[in-house]
């Protein structure tokens, strides 16, 4: 493995486990804060005592989350000094601005976690409100710089200099509001959908009780929401993509050859030397109406981008069909939970619906990290799209192969961590007996 290889897989190693700490980090306060506020306008213990377990899980992540985000900030300035040296001036506004959310959270979170019985009550509800707020705002503010990556704005390059910087124009690029939308949808849906799961694990466990029948009605009707929204996102953003990174779009649906009224492809196997598509399911016209809302329109294959400038097909082919299968179960999911619920149907506390539940635990997050490569792979081979590429990025120290290893170890032992203390937390669930209530209710 070459240097570049190594820094390139560190940072997809460093991501990959953030984003997952980010996301529940980012919307577990929001669960937290419904149980609360159900609690205040009830009374019911059952969503007091949800309450708390929940916030202990959000100090966890965030404690967790903010260790993980330290390392990655470095790593930017480790591995990619070139890149750093231009673009810190250009986009480092959304960085600046998301450790003041940082610090706006951290001192919500404490004045929650130890306001119980001491403040007002709403207003104690109220600091675990600007939790969620300001961890949301931080997410949206990183995706921004992202956006910045595969949208370039904000400043003139001329000669190989940046000049005329305007950092406003920077953070909000063309790219940022259909990144932002897709990721904050993705993570509701990817949190809501795992802790519903873990509770309808507790369920089929034998745990019947009116806390883990309230957490999944709470967690998987929001998730549910947001998994019918995502589509809508998700169509938002392949248009943006066609407009301004054709050959990621290409790369998405492995498109080989320029054509009107392009098939979209589900599934198939990428021939990238022969550049073809095997064993693929073609809806034709498809892919033209998707990306230019126009059934005959031409969508630019990847015949008319330089080879060089190709992405790896196979990898943002696979990442991007693993993210919308997902989606697409989950949202199947939801729409069911959601009639479900309307109907009052006895089947959405049924064993069977409550184990297709938890076996959906880990899709929404298996989704959120194959977009990621969709996003990061299909940008290759540039880290700032069009103007400076990866390879002329990566720092000239040697040795990155044992920084990648040291991450690696150091990410594993994070990940048992935090997996020890969660189980712990939610073996520390217990239910009154009085909470108990049949399955089936």
């Amino acid at each position: 493995m070459d240097d570049l290889m190594a820094a390139r897989s560190q940072m997809a190693l460093s991501l990959g486990f953030h984003i997952i700490f980010a996301c529940i980090g980012m919307i577990m306060p929001f669960l937290m804060a419904v149980s609360h506020y159900k609690y205040l306008t009830t009374g019911k213990d059952k969503y007091k005592t949800l309450t708390k377990a929940w916030s202990k899980g959000v100090a966890i992540f965030f404690v967790t989350g903010a260790v993980s985000g330290t390392m990655l900030s470095f790593e930017l300035g480790l591995l990619w000094p070139e890149f750093m040296k231009h673009a810190g001036p250009i986009f480092g506004m959304p960085f600046s601005l998301e450790g003041t959310a940082f610090f706006i959270e951290a001192i919500a979170l404490g004045f929650f976690l130890y306001g119980w019985d001491k403040f007002n009550p709403w207003f104690h509800w109220f600091t675990g409100v600007v939790v969620g707020a300001s961890g949301l705002a931080s997410g949206i503010l990183v995706v921004a710089a992202n956006s910045w990556m595969n949208s370039p704005a904000g400043f003139d390059f001329v000669n190989g200099e940046y000049i005329n910087i305007d950092p406003i124009a920077a953070m909000f690029n063309a790219a940022w509001f259909s990144q932002a939308l897709h990721m904050i949808l993705a993570a509701f849906v990817a949190t809501c959908f795992a802790v519903a799961g873990i509770h309808a694990w507790m369920l089929l466990k034998g745990k019947n009780s009116a806390i883990h029948q309230s957490a999944l009605k709470i967690a998987l009707t929001i998730g549910a929401v947001a998994a019918i929204l995502q589509p809508i996102s998700g169509d938002i953003s392949a248009k943006d993509v066609a407009k301004r990174q054709p050959a990621k779009l290409a790369a998405m649906e492995a498109h080989f050859h320029t054509e009107e009224s392009a098939d979209l492809i589900i599934g198939g196997i990428p021939d990238e030397e022969n550049k073809t598509v095997n064993y693929a399911i073609k809806i034709p016209g498809a892919l033209s109406f998707l990306a230019h809302g126009d059934f005959e329109a031409e969508v630019i294959g990847l015949d008319q981008i330089t080879e060089e400038e190709h992405p790896p097909v196979t990898v943002t082919h696979f990442a991007f069909q693993i993210m919308v299968g997902c989606g697409t179960l989950l949202m199947l999911i939801g729409l069911t939970w959601l009639f479900g619920l309307w109907k009052s149907k006895k089947y959405i506390f049924s064993k069977k619906y409550l184990t297709i539940v938890a076996l959906a635990t880990p899709l929404g997050f298996i989704a959120v990290e194959a977009g990621w490569f969709v996003t990061e792979v299909g940008r290759q081979p540039w880290i700032l799209y069009g103007i400076m590429r990866t390879s002329e990025a990566v720092t000239p120290m040697p040795g990155i192969v044992y920084s990648f290893i040291l991450y690696s170890v150091i990410y594993l032992s994070l990940s048992a961590i935090v997996s020890l203390l969660l189980i712990r937390q939610i073996k520390n669930l217990k239910e009154n007996q009085d909470l108990s209530l049949p399955l089936n209710q």
